[in-house]
C-alpha cells in the first residue's frame, strides 16, 4: 500500500501505472535504466529513472529512442529553455577566460552576477553569497538569522519543502524526506501553510484562511518566544498556493514587531516564472533575506544564492559558507547571461501573455470537466488539482496519475504533487501553440479516464 507522503512532491515511482510505464520500454531504454541502477543509490522520486535521454533543447527532451517531450517540468530550472546559445556560449567563453576562483580571490564576474542580482530587488539595498545549492543556501540563510538576532528558533511551514540536507529538512514540512533520519535541528517549529482551497477552516474566503493562519503563527511567537526567523515559499512551488497581498503585509509587520527575520526562499520559481522578477514583488514587501537557486544556473551548471539586507552583513569574524566555490566563475557566467537573455527578449511580457492565455484555457476546462477541482496559476507557475467532487474535494489521485502517463505517452512531460495535482512549470520561452498542445493533451486525459 502506498502512503500519502510519498505523493506530496512528486509522482511515486512504485506504482502500478509506473510498472506499466516501465514494462512498455523498448530494449535500449531498459538497458540505460538498468545501467543507471547499478551506479546510483535508488531513492523516492527519482529511481528509477523514466527513461535515458540524449538531448535537451529549448523547451523539449529527446529520450535515446528520439521520441520528443515538451517539458513542463525542468526540475524547475529551465526558465530560459534547454541549451539557451546565450547561457552556453557565456559559459564556453568563461572556461577560456577563467574558469575557477580560489576563494581568497575575487574576479569581475562574480562581482558583475552579485550586482545583476542585487539590481533586480526592488530596493537595491542587498548583499550577496553564492552557494553550490538551494538546499545549503537555505542553511546558510538560517546560520544568517542565528548570527544577527542571536536565536536560533525558527518558523517554517508544514508541507514545505526547502531542501534536503538535515537542515533545510529540519524546516521543511514533508515526512518524505524525513522518514527515518532521526533528529533533526533544535528550534524548528511549524506553522499552518496557506491554502485557499484545502483548509482547516473549509473557506473560500482567502482573506480569512490568511488570518487564520497568521493567527496561528502569531500564537507561536507569543507562547514559544525567542524565535529568530521566518521562512516560506511566497508561492508554493509543488502546487501553487497563492496568499493575497494582505497575508504578506500583516506577515512583514508581525516580523518587524517581534524583531524576527523574515526569509523568502524563491529557489525554484523566482528569474520570472511568477510573472515578476522575484516572487514577492508580486506583494509588494520584501525579506530580510533571500534565497534563490535552480534555474541561476540557466539549466546548465547548479548555482544558488543568499541575498541579506545589508545592514545584517555582520558575521566577518566567522566562516558562513566557506565554499570551495564561493566566487563560482562559471555559474556566474550562467547567471549574468540567464538574467540578460530574460531582459533582452523580455520574457516577462512573454510570461505575462502565456499565464494569459493558459488560465484562459484551463478555465474553460474547468467549465467542462467536474473532476477539476482547482485551477491556481500564477504567471507560467500553475496547478490544476483533481477530485472525485467538487462538493467533498476528495483528492483524485488515480486520475492524475493516468493523465500523467497518457501524457508522456503523447509527448508531454510534467510532475505531479500532493497525489492529486497536475503542476506545470513550463519554461518562460513558451509558445501560445505549445500550450495549446499540453492543455488538448490534458483534456484528451480528462475525456479518456474521467
Amino acid at each position: 500500500m502506498l502512503t500519502n507522503h510519498l505523493k506530496r512532491e512528486g509522482d511515486i515511482n512504485s506504482s502500478q501505472l509506473r510498472t506499466e510505464w516501465m514494462d512498455q520500454l523498448n530494449l535500449i531504454s531498459k538497458e540505460v535504466i538498468q545501467a543507471d541502477e547499478l551506479v546510483f543509490v535508488k531513492q523516492s522520486m527519482s529511481t528509477p529513472c523514466l527513461n535515458g535521454i540524449v538531448d535537451a533543447k529549448g523547451s523539449y527532451l529527446i529520450d535515446v529512442n528520439g521520441n520528443k517531450y515538451l517539458d513542463f517540468h525542468g526540475n524547475s530550472s529551465h526558465q530560459v529553455g534547454y541549451k539557451n546559445p546565450y547561457v552556453v556560449d557565456a559559459i564556453k567563453r568563461q572556461i577560456d577566460e577563467l574558469p575557477f576562483i580560489p576563494r581568497r580571490f575575487t574576479a569581475e564576474i562574480v562581482i558583475k552576477a552579485a550586482n545583476a542580482l542585487i539590481n533586480k530587488t526592488t530596493s537595491k539595498d542587498y548583499k550577496v553569497l553564492f552557494t553550490p545549492s538551494g538546499s545549503a543556501a537555505v542553511g546558510l540563510a538560517l546560520k544568517i538569522a542565528r548570527k544577527v538576532t542571536g536565536r536560533h528558533k525558527v518558523i517554517s511551514l508544514w508541507e514545505s519543502f526547502h531542501g534536503a540536507g538535515l537542515d533545510a529538512i529540519s524546516v521543511g514540512g514533508e515526512f518524505v524526506f524525513k522518514k527515518d533520519m532521526g533528529p533533526l535541528m533544535p528550534g524548528t517549529l511549524k506553522a499552518i501553510p496557506f491554502n485557499g482551497y484545502r483548509n482547516l477552516l473549509k473557506s473560500e474566503s482567502h482573506e480569512d484562511v490568511a488570518n487564520f493562519c497568521l493567527d496561528h503563527i502569531e500564537y507561536m511567537i507569543e507562547h514559544e518566544g525567542e524565535i529568530g526567523a521566518i521562512i516560506l515559499e511566497p508561492i508554493r512551488a509543488t502546487d501553487t498556493h497563492i496568499p493575497p497581498k494582505s497575508y504578506f503585509k500583516r506577515l512583514r509587520e508581525i516580523c518587524d514587531r517581534n524583531g524576527i527575520l523574515l526569509i523568502f526562499d524563491e529557489v525554484p520559481t523566482a528569474l520570472m516564472r511568477s510573472g515578476k522578477f522575484y516572487v514577492h514583488q508580486n506583494f509588494d514587501i520584501e525579506p530580510d533575506i533571500l534565497v534563490l537557486g535552480k534555474g541561476l544556473g540557466g539549466a546548465v551548471i547548479p548555482q544558488a544564492a543568499v541575498l541579506t539586507r545589508t545592514k545584517y552583513d555582520v558575521a566577518e569574524e566567522i566562516s558562513l559558507g566557506h565554499y570551495t566555490h564561493e566566487k563560482p566563475a562559471l555559474g556566474c557566467a550562467a547567471i549574468c547571461s540567464t538574467i540578460e537573455y530574460i531582459d533582452d527578449y523580455n520574457l516577462e511580457e512573454n510570461c505575462q501573455i502565456q499565464s494569459k492565455y493558459v488560465k484562459t484555457k484551463l478555465d474553460e476546462l474547468y467549465g467542462k470537466y467536474e473532476k477539476i477541482g482547482d485551477i491556481r496559476v500564477a504567471g507560467l507557475l500553475i496547478s490544476i488539482e483533481l477530485v472525485k467532487s467538487r462538493k467533498t474535494k476528495e483528492k483524485n489521485d488515480e486520475l492524475a496519475e493516468k493523465v500523467l502517463y497518457y501524457c508522456l505517452n503523447n509527448g508531454l512531460s510534467f510532475k505531479l504533487s500532493g497525489g492529486n495535482c497536475i503542476t506545470w512549470h513550463p519554461p518562460l520561452i513558451v509558445t501560445k501553440n505549445e500550450l495549446e498542445f499540453a492543455v488538448g493533451l490534458l483534456e484528451e486525459g480528462l475525456k479518456r479516464f474521467s
